[in-house]
């Protein structure tokens, strides 16, 4: 039954990965990090196709079984189509994102079906997540507790796979790259600061506190009456920040989504970043990849303490209490300060470069590949649960 591992893997010939993604449609970095690994071939398996042919990530097109679309947790509530048809002989691993998606339970099986391992890629910080107690998360969630490596961005998912027994040889954290040559300060860009800009680029969602950043800012313009908000994004709170548009003559001002290069000239011609992120009943902030954005355009950052976000905001950032008035006054020390702002600045560019270079951390993602491959396959039950 075993194929893909009888015997070590030749040096010279590519890791292959097969990506099965989540039933939403976006694109996930995920999935582009792992094939920006040195020597690795990864395809992904679903519809709509999320990366272009130029890409270098092969594509089989396999359409999704969703019984529900209204609920924020149906991106994980839906399955593959006909994913058994799928042959395994090209792959030595498969891999997935969160432990209790339906995709990564189908893994699970899978893998143990024909011998391949298994990778979950895992942001989670709560141990107690409730969606690991609630069928079929559950069932999954089991399953995917079998898998040969997790692959944590954040050291709190690791601190969260030991409280659920998960072996910890098998746990590899490393840290997330950004594209520091697209994401540059405003003179490397070539492009001028606006001046007194303050910049939300996130969902435009109660969990990352659009409406909280609203209220600050009117605090803030009653002090600063020419400073400006850019919101850029999408979600079901767009709708408030139209109203704000409005209500300000265009001191608000709502871009919705913009293509990754827009992206990099707003931060780049902003003054500061913002965001108020807030827990949910099963999530709570974990990175936050719009922080390492914000960084590597070169400005500081102004947000609520929530979760493990202070893995990516450090000081001399602010993480403020979640009120109104905290938030606007972490957002006037920095518009009122060049010197702090510059500083600050400076130091979230330096940090990007030092700890999260793309080549570096893809390096490093292969190297977790790699010390897993010289442990034994786990033994797992037919349906993807470890022995």
């Amino acid at each position: 039954m075993s194929h893909a591992n009888d015997g070590p893997r030749c040096d010279t010939a590519p890791r292959t990965i097969l990506w099965a993604r989540l039933p939403d449609q976006r694109p996930k970095r995920e999935l582009f990090w792992l094939s920006l690994m040195p020597n690795t071939e990864v395809t992904e398996v679903g519809s709509p196709r999320t990366h272009p042919p130029e890409s270098g990530i092969e594509w089989i097109d396999r359409s999704f079984r969703r019984p529900v679309s209204r609920f924020v947790e149906a991106g994980a509530f839906g399955w593959l189509r006909d994913l058994s048809s799928v042959d395994p002989r090209p792959f030595q691993w498969v891999a997935s994102l969160e432990l209790c998606a339906l995709v990564t339970g189908q893994l699970s099986a899978y893998a143990a079906r024909h011998g391949i391992r298994q990778v979950v890629v895992t942001w989670e910080n709560m141990s107690h997540q409730p969606l690991y107690r609630i069928p079929p998360y559950a069932q999954a969630t089991r399953r995917a507790l079998g898998a040969d490596l997790m692959l944590c961005p954040i050291e709190a998912a690791r601190d969260h796979l030991l409280a659920l027994d998960y072996p910890a040889e098998r746990i590899h954290v490393v840290a997330p790259g950004v594209d520091h040559h697209r994401l540059r300060p405003a003179e490397e860009l070539g492009v001028h600061k606006v001046g007194g800009q303050i910049a939300f680029v996130s969902p435009v969602a109660g969990n990352k506190g659009v409406d909280r950043v609203l209220q600050a800012f009117d605090l803030v313009r009653r002090s600063e009456p020419e400073a400006r908000l850019v919101v850029a994004g999408a979600g079901p709170l767009v709708g408030l920040v139209r109203e704000a548009e409005q209500r300000t003559g265009g001191a608000v001002r709502y871009l919705g989504t913009r293509s990754p290069a827009e992206i990099a000239e707003l931060l780049a011609t902003s003054d500061v970043f913002v965001t108020a992120p807030r827990a949910t009943w099963k999530w709570n902030e974990q990175f936050g990849l719009a922080y390492l954005e914000a960084m590597a355009a070169g400005i500081p950052i102004v947000t609520t303490a929530c979760g493990t976000n202070h893995e990516a905001v450090r000081p001399p950032n602010l993480r403020v209490e979640d009120t109104p008035s905290a938030l606007a006054e972490g957002l006037l020390h920095f518009l009122r300060d060049d010197g702090a702002r510059a500083d600050v600045g400076a130091a979230n560019r330096r940090t990007v470069l030092e700890r999260h270079d793309m080549t570096t951390q893809a390096a490093a993602m292969a190297a977790a590949f790699d010390a897993v491959e010289s442990l034994p396959l786990r033994a797992r039950r037919p349906g993807g649960r470890a022995r």
